[in-house]
């Protein structure tokens, strides 16, 4: 709709799950440590917490693309919201067991121990990734927690991966969950991007989407997108999307702050007025209010905003650095001041 406004090839901020438009923050790097660890056959339970729209399920995609191996089966369960038959029906599906293993549980366990034993020999692994793992029902944590027992005597055991909102954490405080939480080996946990991160996080995106982020989005436009979405970048992707679709619709190129703010209002999120200093009245027909941004010394330098975008540098991305005298300030986006 708007990519060649922009001069993108596609849209980036789409809010599908893609690894490929992966962004490591410094938590998510830690926690696609984590995931990767756990898929290698480590013992124990690995749980990644991070509160919604912080990128999980994209973080589980990205682990899944490296997991994959000879000898390897993994179900990845991203509705757990299910009865005890229906669980073991989609985990028999998904490890590729029999249709019997899917009606009975003693099928279903002496299969598991069958697939154990040949993926220890084979060098992969047997794994089970629960998205959403906050909403699985305690009957179904508990049947978890036994089937890590799995295997033992073959010196084989079950890889568990948990990964949901931090409402699973308050679960699994309750002591009748104490044996299951006593099993986890691994934890990591997200947190919401800084400044820094945000615009690495924009600019990345629109890279290896095509284009350039200082032709895209204003200074302003992101410090207001970070202040909106309080670094979740889930929220960045929406109010960046309809930020493009606004600015495409009002021949706006780069979008502003006030485009921004229009956006904001849409999404009913909460706005405070602040002096807008990057737009061209041509490109604001109406003042409307904005995001406050930061104060400048939370404002991070040009060298550390590129960095954060985690992308390799190129001759146009270079060019957007050239003549800056001042590298304190930010100016990785068009618009900023001197």
């Amino acid at each position: 709709m708007y990519e060649d406004f922009y001069g993108l090839r596609e849209r980036p901020f789409e809010l599908v799950p893609n690894p490929r438009f992966l962004f490591l923050s410094q938590h998510h790097q830690e926690a696609l440590t984590h995931l990767n660890y756990g898929l290698s056959g480590r013992p124990g339970i690995t749980m990644v917490i991070g509160d919604a729209g912080t990128g999980k399920s994209t973080l589980i995609r990205a682990a899944l693309e490296s997991a994959h191996g000879d000898g390897s089966r993994i179900a990845l369960l991203a509705n757990p919201t299910l009865t005890r038959h229906e669980f073991y029906e989609h985990l028999a599906g998904a490890l590729g067991f029999t249709p019997e293993a899917a009606s009975s549980k003693t099928a279903f366990l002496r299969e598991m121990d069958a697939a154990l034993v040949e993926a220890q020999k084979a060098g992969g692994i047997v794994a089970v990734i629960v998205d959403e793992a906050q909403s699985l029902p305690s009957e179904l944590l508990e049947e978890l927690r036994l089937l890590t027992n799995a295997g033992a005597d073959s010196h084989g055991s079950l890889t568990l991966v948990l990964v949901g909102q931090p409402e699973l954490s308050e679960r699994l405080n309750d002591p009748s969950l104490r044996q299951l939480k006593q099993r986890i080996a691994l934890r990591a946990e997200l947190a919401a991007f800084s400044l820094k991160e945000t615009a690495g996080y924009i600019a990345s995106r629109i890279t290896i989407a095509g284009g350039r982020a200082d032709q895209v989005f204003t200074r302003d436009a992101v410090l207001a997108i970070h202040a909106a979405s309080k670094g979740l970048p889930r929220v960045i992707s929406v109010l960046c999307d309809n930020a493009l679709v606004t600015g495409f619709a009002s021949n706006v190129r780069p979008v502003g702050s006030a485009v921004v703010a229009d956006v904001c209002k849409d999404f009913d999120l909460p706005r405070v007025t602040v002096t807008v200093q990057e737009e061209p009245a041509r490109q604001a027909p109406k003042v409307a209010p904005v995001l406050a941004p930061p104060t400048p010394a939370a404002v991070p330098s040009l060298a550390e905003t590129h960095a954060a975008a985690e992308v390799p540098s190129t001759k146009p991305e270079r060019e957007m650095f050239s003549g800056v005298k001042e590298p304190r300030r930010f100016s990785f986006f068009r618009g900023a001041r001197g």
